[in-house]
């Protein structure tokens, strides 16, 4: 931790700020290796430029930080204290010459900001919160194995979901049979809200699952993913119960071009918004660009939805290292639609598919 503790201390120095406190969930665990959801309470790892930190955070979380790889200054505090007095006391003792305080601005509400601000009257508080999640765009060996394994856990996820169709189904019932199975893998928690959506629900990109029962000739799209080991991945495949018609076989076509296309364009030392532009320049030739309303991914990690997006405008230069998702996509009302997700690992070889489901388009059979 003390490694990843420094690269805040260096980018506090370049930034001309004083001391850093990381206050989300994933920074937390990113930059102290403790996986805890403190709630409505304040839990923060606390860094200076010169290399001083501390771990804040509430007291009935101190068997965890006591089982963590955390070796630094732990300060903890009582419901019936008010966190920002103790943290005030706390940053007395780090090294704030310029009075320049660094947040997530992402992540801090405006409540705790002002309660910050009226004790530091004399201090710029500035979000450092693009220049943090930066540091953990390129991911290390041991993070990638890890997302590995997540990746594999969501292949099974739908495969499991697949396997669920059956006549008389709804969407709602699949899901429950989907995280009851991954909670017997040792899966706590989704990455998100599992989606399946059959027919017409699935021309909703960020559908709603309810009691849509399964009919033929439906497109099944499942969007799922699991967090393992506090790394989350992210899948998308689409189906058809029963027999695709022409058009339907077309939608799914050009989706897997697109996404095959945009894969194979991600090399070390492009400019990410072109595998957006990848994706997008086939689903438009084809006839259907309207109905591609989404960027083509986003960052992958402790978040699911992380530094960078994949927009078309995105002028970052790819590195080896980073991941992230790639998820054309078309929806067409009325008829339904078509997603197909992968999460891929950038190397100097080029992409690395860590979700391996097939992607040629599957008939789940009318019993």
């Amino acid at each position: 931790m003390v490694e990843r503790t420094n690269q805040i201390s260096h980018v506090l120095k370049e930034s001309g700020v004083d001391v850093a406190l990381i206050t989300s969930k994933a920074g937390v665990f990113y930059f102290s290796g403790v996986y805890a959801e403190p709630h409505e309470r304040v839990m923060a790892v606390i860094v200076d430029a010169d290399g001083k930190r501390a771990l804040f955070c509430p007291a009935l979380e101190a068997s965890i930080v006591a089982a963590s790889p955390w070796d630094g200054e732990v300060v903890t505090y009582a419901d019936h204290e008010n966190p920002f007095d103790k943290i005030t006391e706390l940053l007395a003792s780090f090294a704030v010459s310029n009075n320049r305080i660094g947040i997530e601005g992402e992540h801090m509400t405006f409540s705790r900001f002002k309660e910050l601000e009226s004790r530091l009257e004399n201090a710029a508080i500035l979000d450092v919160g693009d220049k943090l999640q930066a540091l953990r765009l390129k991911k290390a060996p041991e993070e990638i194995a890890i997302l590995r394994e997540a990746a594999q856990l969501a292949d099974e996820a739908i495969e499991i979901g697949k396997n669920a169709i059956r006549p008389g189904i709804t969407e709602i019932e699949v899901i429950a049979e989907i995280e009851f199975e991954m909670k017997k893998k040792g899966v706590r928690e989704m990455s998100f809200d599992t989606l399946v959506l059959f027919g017409a629900n699935s021309a909703d990109p960020h559908g709603v699952p309810g009691d849509r029962v399964i009919n033929e000739g439906d497109f099944v799209l499942f969007d799922l993913g699991v967090v393992w080991k506090g790394y989350c991945s992210d899948i998308t495949r689409t189906f058809i119960y029963g027999s695709a018609s022409e058009e339907q076989e077309k939608i799914y076509q050009t989706v897997l071009t697109a996404l095959e296309t945009a894969t194979d364009a991600s090399r070390v030392g492009i400019t990410l918004g072109t595998l957006d532009e990848a994706a997008r320049t086939v689903i438009d030739e084809a006839g259907y660009g309207e109905y591609f309303t989404h960027r083509v991914g986003h960052g992958l990690g402790i978040d699911v939805h992380e530094f960078p997006s994949l927009a078309s405008n995105n002028l970052l230069t790819a590195e080896a290292g980073i991941v992230y998702t790639l998820e054309p996509g078309i929806y067409v009302p009325n008829v339904g639609g078509v997603r197909i997700e992968d999460d891929i690992h950038l190397t100097t070889d080029g992409p690395e598919a860590l979700t391996r489901y097939p992607k040629h388009l599957q008939s789940i059979k009318v019993n």
